[in-house]
């Protein structure tokens, strides 16, 4: 049995200037579902999961409205992270730092939730957020 057996694409996420216009765009204009959304006020932003099917069998995408960033972000710095669903994040974490992969968060829960999770790099320094499905 592989180690990686049970690992699935979760999602991908953008931070965006304007979440009702994107919300707009992935719905109305590209024909997405908004899945579910979520506001915190605790850490002043908004999630919004927005794809063509639900969450448990496809992969989807993540809005991020970081509240007061209006203004929006220079080109090519609203890019967030891949998401990937493990079963173990603390094992998963334990394996690959061994094979010398940066873990920049160690697992544990999410601020202001209960979720597991921990964030990873890749080779060229692209975020990877590992997420404990069970």
């Amino acid at each position: 049995m592989s180690e990686t057996q049970g690992y699935r694409y979760l999602h991908t996420m953008l931070r965006v200037k304007n979440l009702e216009k994107s919300v707009d765009f992935y719905t109305r204009l590209m024909g997405m579902r908004e899945l579910r959304r979520r506001e915190v006020p605790e850490g002043k932003y908004t999630l919004v999961f927005v794809g063509y099917g639900d969450e448990a069998t496809h992969t989807v995408l993540e809005l991020t409205y970081n509240w007061g960033k209006d203004d929006g972000y220079e080109l090519g710095t609203g890019f967030g992270h891949l998401a990937i669903g493990v079963p173990d994040v603390y094992a998963a974490c334990e394996r690959l730092r061994r094979e010398g992969v940066k873990i920049t968060r160690e697992p544990g829960p999410v601020k202001f939730g209960t979720t597991v999770i921990a964030f990873i790099e890749d080779p060229d320094g692209y975020k990877i957020e590992l997420i404990q499905r069970s």
